[in-house]
């Protein structure tokens, strides 16, 4: 066995007093009562030994933590004990990581404020604080001009959860809606406040997405509530003053398939109501001005077909693979477009040029595209077509449009970054291209790139692909087979994981750590393409991705197998139980965060909140026999053997309404019950949070040490 795993009974690397399992012969992992539930799908048997471990009322679970089966909870206390037995020895390494960690934030940190008509807004902390301001100042004005508009420390007093939704100030300045959830379940009750005094409506709206749209005449502000299954289902509008029992019903969405949202164009002419899944979209449009109008249809839903929509100067710009646009095109309409047969071209499909988002000002288009894996912002002038990039030259980074409050304007705002340098925000003057510093972000503790190197390489995969991996090492990092790795990995709902700077990360980098993310089939990394060929019917190919970059860091001298430790969350919590079925000799230790394992069940359960949405991503078992074969061959909880497996630290949260708590709950029971190694297996519920852990912007820092604690001490570097 390689030095250095955590072993739950005696073990020639782990019987010194100083390590936390010394004596962990002594004390038991809990296990779960097996009460075997006997289901049938397409008249496939299956026995679900641990499906007791799903809450009857989580609806009331999610709103109510202490409406939980108290089976249930003293099964998830106990779990949550015997990790917290484990993992004391090393409670001043955890100490010693938080400090660190937190050494490197600027505790009096503000964002650039933003302009908007006679102010600029933006946010700042205060030293020690969980929690930012939201503030304002006027536009051409300096600190002293300052006021606060809400203070989120002060809200969250005597809370053991909180997390602010959306702070959004109205057209005309007087008033911001802003929202928290205090669950951690992502309900969120949205309040008005009076900015001349202050002081919130007597009301809240309850049950919300979190987001408010005002009208141009700042008399109002559409929202989306949630159902009881935490489905965003219904648009209303909240006229200023009035009791919510009387807001009125805009648009309400009956297939439960779809998400919803509500936004505007950047010009605010329209409110804009998105209805999306995962491959579908469709939007509605209502004037700004005319919050009574009946909202209209853009374009019909076609399967496969996705737009987004942004307006200027009667104009509608249409980000859209329509026809075949499969890395995507911009188009434009008139305002009154109400089909795509009345889309033109403007910005033609190019394949391997993924267009990512899109911004319209009054002179200008504003596109973020990624080509050959690397981010650039486009400029196109609406005149007469000119258009140049935005690029930077190092070998992997991240660059994000910033957005801007207003329209007409030549000036817009982005923010770049890699694995070795900080984060920094510029002004870029569209016409002039003067490309302006505003900020870096500060490292207290001190920073130098130069110490580092970042690298972008290529892993080979079986089917000829390759997969990019982005590489942080410190120079003095031995890369001779013997340098600890961490490996992170996502792989789904086309997201991408970005080359950025995270100050966190150097805790393990300083230590001798190479910190690695695989770009994985499933995100859109290298495309389209690259999603496609990572979900439904070909989703294996993210798991195969996943270790075929494992191989190459190891045929290359980065690392070996056994120091190697693979960390993904939600989706990619996912992807750690796939590669702990598939090749558990390939990693030393493995860390799983609110993981998707028990995928099979999950996607069988219509009544949960993301089930029916996620069906273009995974597929219907439902519906499908076929889907229903496939799925059941990768889900993580249905594949566990009776094998060896990694030591793992799992974790959870009991309100998180996107990987309900009882799918690693039930994962980490089978995985007990099977498993023929003596590795610890620790998971951890957060009892007071959901699917983004603990909230505020230090106590997220305890969660963040646990994982490194548990991955050094698993390499034998603590």
């Amino acid at each position: 066995m390689p030095a250095g795993r955590f072993n739950g009974r005696s073990n020639s690397a782990l019987t010194t007093s100083d390590t936390p399992f010394a004596a962990s012969s002594k004390l038991s992992p809990p296990r779960a009562e097996r009460r075997p539930l006997r289901l049938e799908t397409h008249g496939t048997p299956r026995i679900d030994d641990y499906a007791w471990l799903r809450a009857d009322n989580w609806q009331e679970v999610f709103k109510d933590a202490s409406v939980l089966d108290p089976a249930i909870r003293a099964h998830l206390d106990a779990e949550n004990n015997y990790q917290a037995t484990l993992l004391k020895p090393l409670d001043k390494l955890r100490e010693a990581l938080v400090a660190e960690m937190r050494g490197r934030i600027k505790e009096d940190d503000s964002s650039v404020p933003a302009p908007d008509g006679p102010f600029a807004y933006g946010i700042a902390y205060e030293q020690g604080a969980e929690y930012p301001r939201f503030v304002r100042r006027a536009r051409d004005g300096g600190a002293e001009t300052e006021t606060v508009m809400l203070d989120g420390e002060k809200e969250a007093e005597d809370k053991s959860y909180f997390s602010l939704g959306e702070v959004a100030h109205s057209s005309d300045h007087s008033r911001i809606a802003w929202s928290r959830d205090d669950k951690g379940s992502e309900y969120y009750a949205i309040s008005v406040r009076d900015l001349s005094n202050g002081e919130d409506a007597p009301y809240r709206i309850e049950d919300t997405s979190g987001s408010a749209v005002w009208t141009a005449r700042s008399d109002g502000f559409f929202y989306v509530r949630l159902d009881a299954n935490h489905r965003p289902s219904r648009v209303f509008f909240h006229r200023l003053g009035a009791d919510p029992s009387e807001d009125r019903l805009v648009y309400e969405e009956t297939d439960s398939g779809f998400f919803m949202g509500v936004g505007s164009t950047q010009s605010e002419e329209f409110v804009v109501i998105h209805i999306h899944d995962h491959q579908t979209s469709e939007a509605w449009l209502i004037p700004s001005a005319n919050p009574a109008a009946e909202p209209r249809l853009l374009a019909e839903r076609e399967e496969g077909v996705e737009y987004d929509v942004d307006e200027a100067n009667g104009t509608l710009f249409i980000l859209t693979n329509a026809d075949g646009a499969r890395d995507f095109k911009i188009a434009t309409a008139p305002t009154s477009s109400a089909s795509r047969a009345d889309w033109t071209d403007y910005v033609p499909h190019e394949d391997g040029r993924l267009i990512l988002d899109h911004l319209v000002l009054k002179r200008h288009l504003i596109w973020l595209e990624r080509r050959d894996g690397l981010p650039r912002i486009v400029v196109k002038r609406l005149a007469d077509g000119e258009e140049h990039a935005v690029a930077f030259a190092e070998e992997a980074y991240s660059l994000g449009l910033s957005g801007t409050y207003e329209f007409d304007t030549t000036t817009i705002r982005f923010s770049y970054s890699s694995p070795t340098t900080p984060n920094q925000t510029f002004d870029y003057d569209v016409e002039t291209r003067e490309r302006r510093l505003l900020k870096t972000q500060e490292v207290p503790s001190g920073h130098d790139p130069d110490a580092y190197v970042t690298r972008r390489i290529f892993a080979p995969a079986a089917d000829g692909e390759t997969v990019p991996v982005t590489l942080l090492y410190a120079k003095d990092t031995p890369l001779d087979g013997t340098a600890p790795l961490m490996l992170y990995g996502y792989g789904a709902y086309g997201i991408t994981i970005p080359a950025s700077f995270s100050t966190n990360v150097l805790s393990l980098v300083d230590r001798g750590f190479v910190y690695a993310t695989a770009h994985i089939r499933g995100g859109k990394d290298k495309g389209f393409r690259w999603y496609e060929e990572g979900r439904r019917e070909h989703k294996t190919n993210s798991f195969t991705d996943f270790i075929a970059a494992a191989d190459h860091l190891v045929a290359e001298g980065y690392t070996s197998y056994e120091r190697i430790v693979a960390q993904g969350g939600s989706a990619g919590g996912m992807l750690m139980g796939a590669v702990a079925n598939l090749a558990p000799e390939k990693f030393g230790a493995i860390v799983a965060a609110v993981p998707f394992v028990d995928v099979l069940n999950t996607m069988l359960d219509d009544t949960l909140p993301l089930t029916p949405p996620e069906w273009p991503e995974w597929g219907n078992p439902i519906a499908s026999t076929e889907d229903f074969h496939r799925i059941a061959a990768y889900s993580p909880y249905d594949n566990v053997e009776a094998k060896g497996y990694p030591p793992m630290l799992v974790l959870a949260g009991l309100t998180d309404p996107r990987v309900t708590y009882w799918e690693p709950a039930k994962w980490v029971a089978r995985l007990r019950e099977k498993k023929t190694d003596n590795n610890a297996i620790l998971f951890r519920t957060n009892m007071d949070a959901g699917h983004a852990g603990a909230s505020g912007r230090f106590n997220r820092l305890e969660e963040i040490a646990l994982i490194y604690a548990f991955s050094l001490h698993a390499m034998g570097k603590g």
